[in-house]
């Protein structure tokens, strides 16, 4: 018989689209100011490997010539990144979530197995918990991300009114790198997560939107829970996730 499985509070799901658009927006503006001075590239020697950006990567997408632009979506969204920032985390503290977050002594090797597992060198699935060692490892990560955002952000526009500040992260031009690949960063996490999303299918996906996900009998997660707990039948929660 299939089994409601509650996953994810109201509060969560919101703050977590909140957050998504809200990041793309960021990362978009954040672009269209990179543009009016991007000096980043990795080289060996005399040979440049990478560029950030070529300027066919500028044409493709529309970037050039629209600095004051993104400045200002830039720092209007700025202020909504931060408030949705501040209310998760103190969501996480005053609800207990940040239990489910923050990585233990675990974790790592918990994320070596889901990592060799999902690569095909492990044959063993790893047991199904709410966030396993390497999802642990990845959203406490872009939890610190997003402060290193933050005061890295503030150091670079008010680099004399927050002169501490930038001293604190090394300066203007190191606050600027940080800054910049913390962003780097935010693009490869949305790659993986979205990659990591489609794996695990619609009923995971669809759990982020619902609160809940529903488990038939002969799901892998089913039976694990089952051989866990066999003698407290599991209780299905309000459907309705406004109740949740």
């Amino acid at each position: 018989m299939p089994r409601i499985v509650h996953k994810h509070p109201l509060a969560i799901r919101w703050f977590h689209w909140i957050n998504f658009p809200v990041l793309f927006v960021m990362i978009w503006s954040g672009l269209l100011i990179y543009w009016a001075y991007d000096p980043y590239k990795i080289t060996l020697g005399d040979w440049t490997l990478i560029s950030f950006f070529p300027d066919g990567f500028y044409k493709a997408l529309g970037v050039s010539r629209r600095l004051a632009e993104g400045m200002a979506w830039h720092f209007v969204f700025m202020w909504l990144f931060l408030l949705n920032g501040v209310l998760y985390v103190g969501y996480t503290f005053v609800s207990g979530e940040w239990r489910h977050l923050v990585p233990d002594r675990n974790s790592f090797r918990e994320a070596v197995q889901v990592t060799l597992y999902d690569l095909g060198l492990r044959k063993t699935q790893p047991p199904f918990v709410k966030y396993n060692g390497a999802q642990k490892i990845a959203y406490f990560s872009i939890m610190l991300m997003g402060v290193g955002s933050v005061l890295t952000g503030y150091a670079i526009y008010k680099p004399t009114q927050f002169h501490w500040l930038t001293a604190l992260v090394g300066g203007y031009e190191t606050a600027r790198l940080i800054h910049f690949a913390l962003t780097i960063g935010y693009v490869l996490f949305f790659i993986v997560h979205i990659a990591q999303v489609i794996r695990a299918g619609w009923r995971n996906f669809q759990s982020i939107i619902t609160g809940f996900e529903v488990l038939k009998p002969d799901d892998p997660e089913q039976a694990m829970t089952t051989e866990q707990a066999p003698e407290t039948p599991p209780v299905a929660p309000p459907i309705n996730p406004a109740l949740s």
